[in-house]
């Protein structure tokens, strides 16, 4: 006798839920991600790290660009309302101020913004830098995010990834379609309106 086959979904909690509880459980402060149906803890980041992070958000800030910055966490979704993505970039630029909708979206949604207040979102790899490379890059790529930089200390260069496409409906298949790359301690350019990025912040011996 063959079993019939499970149609449910396994998991029914709300992912926000679920960051909320593990962040309970947590003796340590952490504030985990959750992206591909999978939680991330991202390792506690380093002097280098923090610092060339910072520099990248005053460098965007000098531009003029008033809306960059760092901290604030996004919630992605799938079409059906669904959590798709839970994301802490290590920075950002807004293409807004905070709406009184986003406010009511962040309350509901438990400390949670909508992602589509960003216009360009920036990672710095840690030791978990596949994630940034793959997982985040994809995420970024389904919402539509226009730009985003990554800086990979692990290959020791930079990108700024344009051109978000979508070929499905399969939000892991989503790529950016150009790839400017240079190699850290070289200047990175930005489309306009954004700056040339100063990436010698991340070169260390």
């Amino acid at each position: 006798m063959s079993a019939e086959p499970l149609m449910e979904p396994v998991m029914t909690q709300d992912p926000i839920d679920l960051l909320i509880a593990i962040e309970e459980a947590s003796v340590a402060p952490i504030r985990p991600e959750y992206v591909e149906g999978t939680v991330i803890v991202p390792p506690q980041p380093d002097y280098n790290h923090s610092k060339g992070a910072v520099k990248l958000t005053v460098q965007l800030h000098m531009a003029g660009l008033d809306l960059a910055g760092m901290g604030m966490g996004f919630r992605a979704a799938h079409q059906d309302g669904s959590t798709m993505a839970l994301v802490i970039p290590d920075f950002y630029v807004l293409r807004r101020e905070p709406t009184e909708l986003d406010s009511s979206y962040l309350k509901v949604h438990k400390g949670w913004y909508p992602i589509d207040m960003v216009t360009l979102v920036g990672e710095v790899t840690s030791t978990n830098h596949a994630v940034d490379t793959g997982a985040k890059l994809a995420t970024y790529a389904a919402v539509d995010i226009p730009v985003y930089v990554l800086i990979n200390r692990n290959t020791k260069t930079a990108h700024c990834y344009t051109d978000p496409v979508l070929p499905g409906d399969d939000p892991t298949e989503a790529y950016y379609r150009t790839d400017t790359k240079v190699t850290l301690g070289d200047p990175l350019p930005l489309p306009a309106p954004y700056p040339t990025l100063d990436t010698a912040p991340f070169v260390t011996d």
